[in-house]
């Protein structure tokens, strides 16, 4: 067996649980669970192809997100077009609202970076909020219209959003996996270590930025069409608020930015910690959860800056050598 028979062994693995959970747990609390985990996860995922590989630490996904929900719904409200070609065209939008983003943003480095994108994040939220065209503060309602997997809702069970979730987390899972072994990773990774290093070799940092923003944006844009349907509503506070972004962002840190499966361990762990808030508090509507993200934050950034990965993938310092004798002479 090679080395990478065992990874591949527990990722099949894995994937058969994930594809027989539904039809084992069948309350509708636990499904409801099960796909806001992957539904998170995915997000993770897409975020950690900017945050992670390429390091820089956005902080204003859900401006992306939003773009995801907003235009699938409104290309179904006023125009009915099935929600699927929806969630290409927001998928679209987010990629070039994140090359505007990318543009000026980019050419600042570590916390002025993160500070841009929360700036970006709380402009489109305010845009939003003040537009009655986009629903405003109010939100929009969407309407049950064709139900099925064309007009993308499901009544009398979950388990279609399940299975979609645990494609669309598969398909970011790909493209993760995609970039981190192509030429594009390899210079993610460089222009993250070494940035220097990497533009005397020759290496574009802004270019491969942006193809790391243009991806990651419009991955998280389909994500956010998935949720707007499963909910069927979306409103400035569930879609575009800076504690959204924050959460995308802290799911990769958790579970180990830059590798494959970080942000899908950091999903279920923060999932799992939210349900418990939720059960413990009775909601999160009085800021528990952000109170649990600041505390996540502080103890990764202390504790373990690798995340949880970082604990099965952490070596044994190699033994020093002793010194060599001095040599003598008569």
């Amino acid at each position: 067996m090679t080395r990478r028979s065992p990874a591949l062994a527990l990722a099949l693995a894995g994937l058969a649980a994930a594809v027989a959970f539904p039809l084992l747990a069948t309350k509708v609390t636990w499904q409801n669970a099960a796909i806001l985990m992957l539904m998170t996860a995915q997000l993770g995922v897409a975020w950690n192809i900017l945050g992670g590989y390429a390091g820089q630490v956005s902080l204003g996904h859900a401006a992306f997100f939003g773009a995801g929900a907003y235009v699938s719904t409104l290309l179904s409200v006023k125009l009915g077009i099935s929600p699927w070609l929806g969630m290409g065209a927001g998928a679209v939008v987010a990629a070039g609202l994140g090359v505007l983003v990318g543009t000026p943003c980019f050419r600042l480095k570590g916390h002025y970076f993160a500070m841009a994108t929360i700036a970006v994040g709380e402009i489109v939220q305010a845009v939003v909020n003040g537009s009655d065209a986009l629903g405003g503060a109010v939100g929009f309602n969407l309407p049950l219209g064709e139900t099925g997997f064309w007009g993308f809702v499901f009544n009398r069970s979950k388990l279609p959003y399940y299975y979609i979730a645990l494609g669309l987390l598969l398909a970011t899972v790909g493209v993760n996996w995609i970039v981190n072994r192509s030429h594009v990773g390899y210079y993610l990774r460089a222009i993250k270590d070494e940035p220097d290093a990497a533009r005397s070799l020759g290496v574009s940092l802004t270019r491969y930025k942006m193809i790391a923003m243009i991806l990651s944006a419009g991955l998280t844009a389909m994500g956010g069409t998935l949720y707007a349907q499963k909910e069927l509503f979306i409103d400035p506070g569930s879609t575009l608020s800076t504690g959204l972004s924050i959460k995308i962002a802290l799911v990769a840190i958790l579970g180990g930015a830059g590798t494959l499966w970080g942000p899908v361990l950091g999903a279920v762990v923060l999932t799992a910690i939210e349900e418990a808030t939720r059960i413990a508090f009775g909601g999160t509507g009085r800021g528990t959860d952000l109170v649990v993200y600041g505390a996540l934050l502080v103890v990764i950034a202390v504790f373990q800056p690798s995340g949880i990965m970082g604990l099965f993938t952490r070596r044994a310092p190699r033994p020093v050598p002793p010194p060599e004798p001095e040599a003598r002479f008569p």
